[in-house]
């Protein structure tokens, strides 16, 4: 999620430009002939405020999603952490540590009992038990830390609620 103060009215989004984004969030492999079809508009111009919604930073890429099951990954678990300290320097410190683990697909700094929570991904438990044992307990601003395995997932989408309409 970008941090940038532009908005959608600064940008002057219409209802043509929300139809991208929903269709490109969709499928972001869509051709540009597919887009334009479907969204009403001819090529050229629909190209272009593809370029123009780049170009403002409200698509920041494409991505393909992987079945992790299928690539061996068995194990998802959520990671919460209270740090020792809650100053800029520890914060910062903590993100720049949790940056370099790459089992760690997402992290969110976050309010209530916990200050950050996390996704861990790893083939299985003793891979799981290794990233505890070797990389999260020697991140020494971390006071306190609670794990939750996922069992199943009922609903994982990427795609961001907008007023399409």
């Amino acid at each position: 999620m970008s941090t940038s103060s532009t908005t959608d009215r600064e940008l002057k989004l219409d209802k043509t430009d929300y139809k991208i984004l929903k269709k490109l969030q969709e499928n972001g492999r869509i051709t540009n002939l597919q887009l334009s079809n479907e969204i009403g508009l001819s090529p050229a111009p629909t190209l272009e405020r593809v370029k123009k919604l780049e170009g403002n930073g409200l698509i920041t890429g494409y991505h393909a999603h992987l079945d992790a099951v299928q690539l061996g990954i068995g194990i998802k678990a959520l990671v919460s952490v209270s740090l020792i300290k809650k100053n800029d320097d520890t914060i910062a410190e903590f993100k720049n540590k949790i940056q370099k683990i790459a089992e760690v697909v997402e992290c969110l700094q976050i309010t209530g009992t916990f200050d950050f929570i996390f996704t861990v991904m790893v083939k299985d438990m003793i891979s799981f038990e290794k990233i505890i044992s070797q990389k999260l307990s020697k991140i020494e601003s971390i006071q306190q830390m609670q794990t939750s395995i996922v069992i199943s997932t009922t609903k994982a989408t990427k795609i961001i609620p907008l007023d399409y309409d």
